[in-house]
């Protein structure tokens, strides 16, 4: 009799078993389905993201560059300005020169300001809490005010008028938040460990950081670079208030001129349909320049930091 009950005891107990196990099968079940969903939804999310955003470029570029192509005349890019002929040819000059000058004044001071916040300050100073809220606060400030501060210092108090020195020194100012955030945190993600086999190997810290850093770093530093140099192709606002729109070839750092980025709107502005067809050419000659820069920028930080390791 006990025995009897002890079987059936045994046989409800594993039917409960199984169906435990069953509930708990079909509990998991649920939630890896649940999960297989969300990772779903979001795996398309973020290639629906990447489609738009591939896209978009490709319309944008392809719709510049054909229309440029459509007005395309020699004559528009190395012909001599004229009220018949509005050349680019001087625009194209005075955009390299704002590039090359304008990198000498921030590129340096830019990067050895990051190597020292990352290398030589001490955490929690209250000197680098103050760089800090002082290149975020320069970030966030329109271009077009950086324009009216380098109009009335550089230009008026320091007598330099309208001129590619006055526009230089401006867009300066204005890439400094943006080459020391960059080149931080490129300086920051090198690892530890070189700086200690490094100094265990008996280098100074100077050495240290112009031999092992910096060189780890490079190519975030390009990349620092490369977005200053589209800053300053693109910018407009504030060289109107200190480059000037005189449409000359440069003769010296106090004459005024014009980039791509003001003979473009110039053209779209004044020109009328005419106008119009000089500033898509402008626009596909702005692209071409900045991708030959960008191609330039990165060979040559390759070169450097092979250099450095060498």
């Amino acid at each position: 009799m006990i025995s009897q009950e002890n079987r059936a005891a045994s046989v409800k107990n594993q039917q409960f078993d199984l169906s435990q196990n069953r509930s708990g099968l079909t509990r998991s079940g649920s939630v890896l389905s649940r999960k297989n969903a969300v990772s779903l939804i979001l795996k398309t999310v973020v290639y629906l993201a990447m489609g738009f955003t591939i896209i978009s470029l490709a319309g944008i570029l392809s719709y510049i560059l054909i229309n440029g192509v459509k007005a395309f005349k020699l004559s528009l890019i190395f012909g001599k300005f004229s009220s018949q002929n509005p050349s680019m040819s001087f625009s194209i000059v005075t955009t390299c020169i704002m590039i090359l000058l304008t990198l000498l004044m921030a590129a340096p001071l830019s990067i050895f300001c990051a190597v020292y916040l990352t290398e030589y300050a001490k955490r929690g100073s209250k000197i680098v809490k103050f760089i800090r809220l002082a290149t975020e606060t320069l970030a966030g400030i329109p271009s077009i005010v950086y324009g009216l501060f380098g109009a009335i210092f550089f230009g008026t108090v320091m007598g330099f008028g309208y001129s590619i020195l006055t526009g230089c020194l401006t867009v300066a100012i204005m890439l400094l938040p943006v080459i020391i955030r960059q080149t931080e945190e490129a300086v920051k993600a090198v690892p530890d460990l070189y700086r200690e086999g490094s100094y265990g190997l008996g280098a100074p810290k100077l050495r240290t950081v112009f031999r092992i850093v910096l060189p780890s770093a490079m190519p975030g530093i390009v990349s620092a670079i490369i977005l200053s140099m589209g800053r300053i192709i693109g910018e407009t606002a504030a060289l109107i208030f200190t480059l000037g729109t005189v449409a000359q070839l440069p003769g010296s750092l106090l004459d005024s001129s014009r980039t791509l980025a003001i003979h473009m709107f110039i053209n779209t502005r004044d020109g009328g349909a005419a106008g119009r067809e000089v500033a898509f050419l402008t626009g596909a000659v702005l692209i071409v320049v900045i991708f030959a820069m960008n191609m330039a920028a990165s060979y040559i930080g390759g070169k450097v930091g092979k250099d450095f390791e060498n």
